[in-house]
C-alpha cells in the first residue's frame, strides 16, 4: 500500500502564491504555481526553496492565469522542472502575456535598486529574466476544456469552467480510483461576461477556495451603485478613478459601464479611458476569445470603439492634465504599482473625485489601505492625504462569496468526504469551515503551508510502478 498525499506549497492561510502537490503512487503533479503577492514577508517566500524536490514533480496543472496561480513556473522551471505544463487555450495566451509583463517589472526592479543602490544584494538580481520566461513556454500544453487527460495508468484530470476569468477551470484528478477536485478560484453566478461556474458532481476530496469565505457581496444592484457614483461626481467636476486587475475586471467594467451609457443613466459624452498596456492586450484577447464569454465579438468591438485605451505612458500625463470629468481604469488592482498610482497622486487628494474599489485587496496592499480608510497613501516614497470618496463595489467582484461557494458545494450528487480549504486569509477560511461542518456535515480540514496531508492509501500493482 502507497498514500496518496496533499501538500499546499503556497495558498495556504493566504490569499496568494497557490501551490498545492499532489503525490500519488505513480506521478507527483503540482496544481498551480503562482508568486506570492502582498506584504513584505509573503513576498520574501518567492526568494525561498520550496519545501519539494523541483526534480521529481511530473507535470503542472494550470487552473487559470493569474499571477498568483502562474507567476512562479520561470523560476520552477529555471530550478530544475522538465514536465509539462497543462491548460486551457485562453489560459496559454493570458498566462504568456502576464508571466512577461512579471518579468519585465522584476528586471527594472532590479535595475532600478542597483542604480540607485537601494538594495542589501550586490548586484540586485530579478527573481527571473523574459529569457527564464520564454524558455517555460516550450513545456505549456493546450487542453480543452471537459476533455479527460490520462497522465499514467491510474491518474487522469478533466477541466471544467469555473468563471472567474476566462479560459479559468477547476480540475478533477482522478487517481486510483479516488476524485480530488481543485476548485481552482470559482467565478460569480451572475457574471456580466462570464457564463456561471459550471460543477464537476462527485469528489471524494475537494480542495476549495475560500477567498470570501466570511462575506456576502452586497445586494444593491450594481448598475445603480454605479449609476449613482458616477453621476454624483460627474456633478462635482471629479474624476472616477477605478483601479481594475488587468485580465478580466478591466473588460467587465467596460462592459457595464458601456450598457449605462446606452440606458441613458450615466453621461453619454464621459470619456472612458482604460489605460493599461496589459489591460488593453488582455482585450485583445478576450476579443479573439470572445466565445468564452456572453458577449458576441461584434459587440465587444461596439464596446472597444467607444473607450480610450492607452497603451503609453507618455499619453498618461496629457490625460491627466485634462480637466474635463473623465472615468479611467487602471492598473494595478489592488493599487499595488502600475499608471493608476499616477492618477491617485494627482487626484486622490481632492473630495470631487471617487476612487472605486472593485476587487479583492490583499492584506498589506494599498487597496486594503483604502478600504481601512487611510488618512494618506504613500506612493513613490511620498505621502498624499486622501479626501477622495473611496467606495468598495462589490458586486464586481471575480470572486464567489460565502453563500455562492456553499451553493457550488451542494451540487455534487456525492458530497465530498473530505473538503481542504486553502486559498483565504485566516478570518475567511475560519468562517467557511464552520459554515461548511455546521450545514452539510463534511469535515474540514484548514491546510497549513508545506503540511503533507494523507488524503487515501492505495493498491498498487507491482507491474504498474514508474
Amino acid at each position: 500500500m502507497e498514500s496518496i498525499t496533499l501538500q499546499s506549497l503556497g495558498g495556504a492561510e493566504t490569499v496568494t502564491g497557490s501551490k498545492h502537490l499532489l503525490k500519488t503512487p505513480e506521478l507527483t503533479l503540482l496544481i498551480d504555481c503562482g508568486l506570492f503577492q502582498g506584504v513584505k514577508y509573503l513576498r520574501e517566500q518567492n526568494w525561498k526553496s520550496l519545501n519539494t524536490d523541483i526534480s521529481e514533480i511530473d507535470a503542472l496543472i494550470l487552473t487559470h492565469a493569474h499571477l498568483d496561480h502562474c507567476g512562479y513556473i520561470p523560476l520552477l522551471v529555471k530550478n530544475g522542472f522538465k514536465g509539462k505544463i497543462y491548460m486551457t487555450r485562453p489560459t496559454k495566451e493570458l498566462t504568456k502575456l502576464i508571466l512577461l509583463d512579471s518579468a519585465k517589472l522584476q528586471e527594472e526592479d532590479a535595475e532600478k535598486a542597483n542604480r540607485h543602490h537601494y538594495t542589501k544584494h550586490h548586484p540586485a538580481k530579478p527573481l527571473y529574466t523574459v529569457n527564464d520566461t520564454e524558455k517555460a513556454f516550450n513545456q505549456f500544453v493546450i487542453v480543452n476544456e471537459n476533455e479527460e487527460i490520462k497522465l499514467s495508468n491510474h491518474v487522469h484530470f478533466t477541466f471544467k469552467p469555473c468563471g472567474h476569468i476566462i479560459g479559468a477551470c477547476s480540475v478533477e484528478v482522478v487517481c486510483f480510483e479516488k476524485t480530488i477536485i481543485f476548485s481552482g478560484d470559482i467565478g460569480r453566478n451572475h457574471s456580466a461576461i462570464l457564463p456561471a461556474p459550471d460543477f464537476f458532481t462527485h469528489a471524494d476530496f475537494l480542495v476549495m477556495e475560500s477567498t470570501y469565505g466570511d462575506r456576502l457581496h452586497d445586494n444593491t444592484d450594481l448598475y445603480d451603485e454605479l449609476e449613482h457614483w458616477i453621476n454624483i461626481t460627474v456633478k462635482n467636476h471629479g474624476n472616477i478613478i477605478i483601479p481594475s486587475f488587468a485580465v478580466g475586471r478591466a473588460q467587465e467594467i467596460i462592459y457595464i459601464l458601456h450598457q449605462l451609457k446606452k440606458q441613458n443613466r450615466i453621461p453619454f459624452n464621459i470619456p472612458i479611458v482604460l489605460d493599461s498596456p496589459m489591460a488593453a492586450s488582455a482585450t485583445d484577447i478576450m476579443l479573439h476569445y470572445a466565445n468564452y464569454t456572453t458577449i458576441d465579438q461584434q459587440e465587444w468591438l461596439e464596446i472597444i470603439q467607444h473607450i480610450t485605451i492607452n497603451r503609453e505612458y507618455e499619453r498618461t500625463r496629457k490625460i491627466i492634465q485634462d480637466k474635463k470629468s473623465k472615468i479611467i481604469i487602471a492598473g494595478s488592482g489592488m493599487v499595488t504599482g502600475g499608471r493608476v498610482l499616477e492618477y491617485l497622486k494627482h487626484d486622490i487628494g481632492n473630495s470631487r473625485n471617487t476612487v472605486l474599489i472593485v476587487g479583492f485587496q490583499a492584506e498589506g496592499t494599498r487597496g486594503r489601505a483604502l478600504l481601512n480608510r487611510t488618512h494618506e497613501l504613500k506612493m513613490h516614497g511620498k505621502f498624499y492625504p486622501v479626501k477622495a470618496n473611496i467606495v468598495e463595489i462589490t458586486g464586481l467582484s471575480a470572486h464567489a462569496d460565502q453563500s455562492e461557494l456553499m451553493e457550488w458545494i451542494k451540487k455534487y450528487e456525492n458530497p465530498p468526504k473530505q473538503i481542504m480549504l486553502v486559498h483565504g486569509e485566516l478570518s475567511a477560511l475560519e468562517a467557511l469551515r464552520v459554515k461548511i461542518q455546521t450545514e452539510l456535515q463534511i469535515p474540514v480540514t484548514i491546510m497549513m503551508k508545506d503540511q503533507e496531508v494523507v488524503l487515501s492509501e492505495a493498491y498498487i500493482p507491482s507491474d504498474s510502478l514508474k
